[in-house]
């Protein structure tokens, strides 16, 4: 694997920041954004994957950037759900819907393998230096 010295360099980190920005465009859909504590609550799960991705990252340490993306993990499983519920409300379009809520799912299952990956890599961080 090659050495990544920026969070905006990690593919896991590109994927979550194409997911915020995507959600942030349905929400501006007329019924969606009536819809204020739905529309607050998404954005801010999705945004949140990629906020703790980058936060974790700058802690330097695998055992703290692992914890981060276990919550950046939940934080997309929290916009697959509530894409659930702009779809059942119809707020957003089917096609939308299962093509979000596939990019909210293969960012999971990423986020999952690298935290695998961190907790057998001998890299501990520079934290750990």
């Amino acid at each position: 694997m090659a050495t990544i010295k920026d969070f905006e360099d990690l593919k896991i980190w590109q994927m979550a920041r194409e997911l915020s920005k995507d959600i942030c465009k349905i929400t501006r859909y007329e019924q969606f954004s009536k819809d204020f504590k739905l529309k607050d609550q998404i954005k801010s799960s999705s945004g949140s994957v990629m906020d703790n991705i980058a936060e974790g990252f700058e802690r330097n340490g695998n055992k703290e950037f692992s914890q981060f993306l276990a919550i950046a993990k939940g934080s997309s499983g929290e916009t697959r759900s509530q894409l659930c519920r702009a779809f059942d409300y119809d707020y957003i379009e089917e096609n939308e819907f299962k093509e979000l809520w596939q990019k909210a799912k293969n960012l999971s299952q990423s986020i999952g393998a690298f935290i695998t990956y961190l907790k057998q890599s001998e890299m501990k961080g520079t934290k750990y230096k």
